[in-house]
């Protein structure tokens, strides 16, 4: 890298943050600063660099190639306190950081459980949880594990399956008694649906569009899924839901079972410089043992 000057460790710790969250208000907010200090010490890393580090695309702020090299150095940084931090830590185990990038669905159901029963035998780890419904990218960096849906087709990444799961249409008995129950896909034109906003959303086969259903006469969407519950739990229409987030005391009923359904893989892609980590090995089989137990709710 030629720049300007030598960057200012801090700064690369500032774009390890912005990378990992994607936003630079979310980076503030955990760093403690403001937005214009996070936009200040990129702009200064940019300089010294000689180049951009970051880029805006759909989902937030993007690396660069050149601020994928930045990152990798900010990381090698990361690690090396944290191996200063281990030497004063006597406890057996597994150790240091896991991050993971999941949907919020699937992170709050499978991969928090999986973490903590991890965590629980290993009390020197630790776990950081994203949220993000996205695809993997090329240049996405910052995390370890990013638990996606479908196959992705990129490089130096090592894919493990862990699961299939159904998306299925869901509404309360009160909705249907006020608007009726569809009898055919083409019903649904006559009722309010509730799904993701299709603008936002970078995984489009679990939107309304994607799954092939008709234009509704009225929506509700939202882009995150616990939104989205809790408007069809609230009498709001009929919803496009992962069938493992709806309990049968949800009070939430399946409407057209037999006509539709939409089954979906997901799996855990794995950079290469984390794979041979024990840590993160230890996480993703950890997340395999926790779908392979509760297959019924996967498969239901």
């Amino acid at each position: 890298m030629i720049g300007q000057s030598t960057p200012k460790a801090d700064d690369l710790m500032v774009l390890l943050t912005v990378a990992r969250l994607g936003k630079f208000k979310a980076a503030a907010n955990v760093l403690n600063t403001t937005h214009t200090t996070v936009s200040r010490r990129i702009s200064e890393l940019d300089k010294a660099l000689g180049g951009r580090t970051l880029v805006r695309g759909p989902q937030g702020w993007e690396l660069t190639p050149l601020g994928a090299t930045a990152l990798r150095i900010a990381e090698e940084i990361e690690r090396s306190l944290s191996h200063l931090a281990d030497y004063t830590d006597e406890t057996p185990g597994l150790r240091g950081i896991v991050r993971v990038s999941t949907p919020d669905g699937i992170g709050s159901r499978f991969v928090s459980p999986a973490a903590v029963k991890l965590q629980q035998d290993n009390p020197s780890l630790s776990v950081e949880v994203v949220s993000s419904t996205r695809r993997a990218s090329q240049h996405r960096s910052g995390v370890d594990i990013e638990v996606v849906i479908g196959r992705p087709s990129i490089r130096q990444t090592m894919f493990v399956p862990l699961s299939e799961y159904y998306l299925r249409l869901y509404a309360t008995p009160h909705y249907l008694e006020r608007n009726g129950t569809p009898e055919t896909i083409e019903d649904l034109r006559r009722h309010s649906f509730i799904s993701y906003i299709e603008a936002e959303l970078q995984v489009t086969e679990i939107g309304r569009i994607g799954a092939g259903l008709p234009e509704p006469k009225s929506s509700f969407k939202s882009t995150g899924i616990f939104s989205q519950v809790s408007a069809v739990k609230g009498h709001g229409g009929i919803g496009l839901l992962p069938s493992f987030l709806v309990d049968p005391d949800s009070g939430l009923v399946p409407v057209l079972r037999t006509q539709f359904a939409r089954k979906h893989l997901i799996g855990a892609v794995v950079r290469t410089d984390s794979a041979a980590s024990p840590s993160v090995q230890a996480l993703v089989e950890s997340l395999r043992t926790e779908m392979r137990a509760r297959a019924k709710e996967l498969a239901q």
